[in-house]
């Protein structure tokens, strides 16, 4: 469900032309420049050093796109191969049927 949301934010700025970092930090107004994997979620530099942060695995914006888009364009490709399969299920039925 986090990976959805957060695909879903991306997309809506990729189709508004924007990139995570122009949207700002609540707190401190700054860039979100980084991704903390361990919460799912954009941060600025600031909140990166903070305590709430600082042990937490890190990743550019840019490669956290790249990684949850893969993630995503997988589980998408399974989900296509599976309704492909419930597909041909559904027509062998339907021809058995008739």
């Amino acid at each position: 469900a986090r990976v959805l949301e957060v695909a879903k934010r991306l997309s809506s700025r990729a189709a508004r032309g924007e990139a995570a970092e122009e949207e700002g930090c609540e707190r401190h107004r700054e860039p979100l420049k980084v991704f903390c994997k361990d919460d799912e979620a954009f941060i600025c530099m600031i909140c990166r050093e903070s305590r709430a942060h600082r042990s937490h695995t890190m990743l550019p914006v840019q490669d956290a796109v790249q990684e949850y888009k893969g993630q995503i364009q997988a589980r998408l490709q399974a989900l296509k191969e599976d309704r492909d399969k419930l597909l041909g299920f559904r027509e062998v039925e339907m021809r058995r049927n008739w």
